[in-house]
């Protein structure tokens, strides 16, 4: 069952005196494109935290968050009290105003303020991945999900170009009759005297060249191996991509030995049809 790239997903545990929330939004990308954000003080499980995300989402250009919010009464900032004072007391020496002025006006200045580093217990790092992998439940169920509406449209839209090409297969013997009177029309206006067998030699040697016989049946082949590969148990948008460009490669030399406009109608249908999977199929994981 194919995947897509696109999901979301969201996971928050409230601890005693902060909730901590993990967040994973991902799009369509070629590879794994991981930008994470987190509190500097928790970048030293960054790498690992990374490993997890890439061995569970492959590809796609994921965003990942960790945001901790503190609920209780413990804060790790506090006041830099002897930058606040000297701050103070410069203001104090260039402006007028009372002590409660002063000090509003030194707090919102650089270093006023300074944040004491937290090392990440084992509890708590335990709790964000515990996290992490409810959000990366989340996103799998939102990618196989999305992946289901792209598979039913891709059945359908295979089984068009199926239809299109039993037209056609259908059309084929027509098309060559066509070719055939065309051409021994074109040499009796000429109305000269001809050799009938090698006329009949050169004829059979010009319908060779317009032959579509193993192209129908590759091209055939093509859209059963497509329908094959979306049943399989694993997402491969990289080979049912392959798959779409063998497709597409039938598709157009059908239409360059065609030289019959009705069936050059169905070519550019078939076309149409391809070029709407190959958009979709950019999203497959």
């Amino acid at each position: 069952m194919i995947q897509s790239m696109t999901g979301f997903g969201k996971h928050t545990i409230q601890l005693p005196s902060k909730k901590i929330t993990v967040e994973l939004k991902s799009l369509n990308s070629k590879s794994l494109d991981l930008n994470a954000r987190m509190p500097s003080a928790y970048r030293a499980k960054e790498l690992e935290l990374r490993k997890v995300i890439a061995k569970s989402l492959v590809r796609g250009k994921v965003d990942f968050g960790l945001y901790v919010e503190f609920t209780g009464n413990e804060t790790s900032a506090q006041v830099n009290e002897g930058v606040v004072k000297q701050y103070m007391s410069q203001l104090r020496s260039i402006a007028d105003g009372d002590d409660l002025q002063l000090l509003e006006m030194a707090l919102r200045l650089p270093d006023a303020m300074k944040t004491e580093r937290e090392d990440i217990d084992d509890e708590e790092y335990q709790v964000i991945q515990r996290a992490l992998k409810e959000a990366l439940s989340e996103i799998n169920i939102f990618r196989s999900e999305e992946g289901a509406v792209l598979e039913a449209d891709f059945i359908q839209r295979i089984q068009v170009l199926e239809e299109l090409l039993s037209q056609v297969v259908e059309m084929d013997p027509e098309r060559q009759a066509t070719i055939r009177e065309r051409l021994e029309k074109a040499v009796s206006d000429l109305k000269v005297e001809i050799d009938e067998n090698r006329f009949e030699q050169e004829l059979i040697y010009y319908l060779e060249k317009y032959d579509i016989t193993e192209e129908k049946v590759r091209l055939a082949n093509h859209l059963d191996y497509f329908s094959k590969t979306l049943k399989s148990s694993d997402s491969n948008g990289k080979k049912l991509g392959f798959i779409s460009q063998e497709i597409g490669r039938e598709i157009n030399t059908i239409g360059s030995k065609a030289n019959y406009a009705p069936m050059q109608q169905l070519v550019v249908q078939m076309k149409d049809e391809l070029e709407k999977i190959k958009e979709q199929m950019l999203n497959v994981l």
